[in-house]
């Protein structure tokens, strides 16, 4: 009987260890929080499977809960208009539209399908960052978009990257671009004593975003 149960738990983490080497695994080049020891990040797995192979992205959903980006992890998860987890890729963007090649992200609706595409140049960015910009981009539902939506979804950035560095401030790596747009987008926020107003100028003058109407559906001018 002992024999048959050594082999059942031999079995079983050898079965875990499978399952978790399906996922790529977070870059070498990332810097973590101590949290995120490797087995921590593979008990992720289970609950993030649906949304992304990639460790990174488990990593970084991990970090949004119980934050002001919980909204948007849950949407990710599925609790968001087409009742679907979002799927999260680094994609290059320039394949879905040349005009969007220098962005960092996108948000795309396919066959009532919903991707957030980011672009392989945030590979090695902090997790963190990765959340923040999440936050954003799984506010984008559907197929509508306006200078309202992208307000709100910029400002929701800006705090959750707020958020982010308290919790993990190891995550402010100066030198991934990812990070210099959060830390951009913070300032804006400082600098409106923690309202959109600047971050609202900033999406209205922005020339990508120049056919966009005011409004869109569940996005109103404030």
């Amino acid at each position: 009987m002992k024999k048959i149960f050594v082999l059942l738990i031999a079995y079983f983490f050898s079965y875990i260890g499978l399952y978790a080497a399906s996922f790529d695994p977070v870059p070498g080049q990332v810097k973590l929080p101590s949290k995120y020891t490797q087995n921590y990040i593979d008990t992720l797995g289970e609950e993030y499977k649906k949304v992304s192979d990639k460790q990174i992205f488990h990593v970084a959903l991990d970090m949004m809960k119980d934050t002001s980006a919980e909204f948007s992890r849950k949407a990710i998860l599925g609790y968001n208009l087409t009742q679907k987890p979002i799927r999260i890729e680094f994609k290059d963007l320039s394949e879905l539209n040349q005009a969007y090649s220098s962005y960092d992200a996108v948000g795309w609706k396919k066959k009532n399908k919903l991707y957030i595409y980011i672009n392989p140049k945030h590979e090695y960015a902090p997790p963190a960052a990765l959340a923040a910009l999440l936050a954003h981009e799984a506010l984008h539902q559907d197929e509508y978009n306006s200078l309202s939506e992208e307000t709100y979804a910029w400002t929701m950035e800006a705090n959750v990257w707020c958020e982010m560095l308290k919790r993990f401030p190891e995550s402010n790596n100066l030198e991934s671009p990812l990070v210099m747009r959060e830390n951009i987008l913070k300032q804006l926020l400082e600098k409106g004593n923690y309202t959109n107003k600047y971050i609202k100028k900033t999406v209205y003058a922005n020339q990508g975003y120049k056919n966009l109407p005011l409004t869109s559906p569940g996005f109103s001018v404030d």
